[in-house]
C-alpha cells in the first residue's frame, strides 16, 4: 500500500488527502450534523482542526496504523466526505468510519465508498475482520452497514458521552470469508 492509494467505484475515487482540501474539510466537516452523529469531529470545526486531522492520517498511515481516503465524486473529483480504516495489525482487523458532507446526503455515497474500504480491506490488506460503530439514533449509518453487508452483533448501552449526554452504541461486523461469500453489496 502506497500513500498515493486510490480506490476507485462508480462514482467515486477514494484518494490521499492533500492540503488543497483544507477549506473543502472544515466546510464539510464543520457542520453541526457531522459533529452530531461522529464522536470525533468537534464542532465548530476550524481550519486548525482540519490540519490536525491530515496531519494525524499521515502519520498514522505512516506508522502502519491507518489509512484515510478523500471521498470524491467523478468525474471532477468534488470532495463530499471521508472513508478510513484503524487497523489492530497483530488481529488483522480494521475499525472502519466515514462521514459524508451534508449536501451529499441521501446519494448512496455513503455505502459506496464504505463499500469500497471494505473491499480493499479484505482483497488488498487481508484483513480478517472489519467493525463499526454507530450511535443508536443514526439510523442513516445502520443502514450503510447493513447494505454492505456487516452484521449487527450488539448495543453498547450509554457507551459514549456526546455533548454532555449518554447514548448507546449499535456495533456491527463482517469477516473476511463473509465478504468472499458474496454477502457484501459493496
Amino acid at each position: 500500500m502506497t500513500a498515493s492509494q486510490e480506490l476507485r467505484t462508480a462514482r467515486l475515487l477514494l484518494r490521499s488527502f492533500q492540503p488543497e482540501d483544507v477549506p473543502a474539510i472544515v466546510r464539510l466537516a464543520g457542520a453541526k450534523e457531522i459533529a452530531a452523529t461522529t464522536l470525533l469531529i468537534p464542532h465548530p470545526y476550524a481550519e486548525e482542526d482540519a490540519r490536525n486531522f491530515l496531519a494525524k492520517a499521515n502519520e498514522e498511515f505512516t506508522d502502519g496504523l491507518s489509512v484515510v481516503f478523500a471521498v470524491s465524486i467523478l468525474p471532477g473529483r468534488e470532495l463530499c466526505g471521508a472513508v478510513g480504516l484503524h487497523f489492530a495489525g497483530l488481529h488483522r482487523r480494521a475499525e472502519l468510519g466515514y462521514w459524508i458532507g451534508v449536501p451529499f446526503w441521501g446519494k448512496g455515497f455513503a455505502t459506496e465508498a464504505a463499500g469500497a474500504a471494505v473491499a480493499f480491506g479484505f482483497e488488498t490488506l487481508r484483513l480478517r475482520r472489519i467493525y463499526a460503530h454507530h450511535f443508536a439514533e443514526n439510523i442513516a449509518s445502520q443502514r450503510v452497514l447493513e447494505k454492505i453487508g456487516m452484521r449487527h452483533e450488539g448495543r453498547f448501552r450509554q457507551h459514549v458521552q456526546k455533548w454532555g449526554q449518554f447514548t448507546d452504541v449499535e456495533n456491527y461486523g463482517i469477516l473476511a470469508e463473509e465478504f468472499r461469500g458474496g454477502k457484501s453489496a459493496s
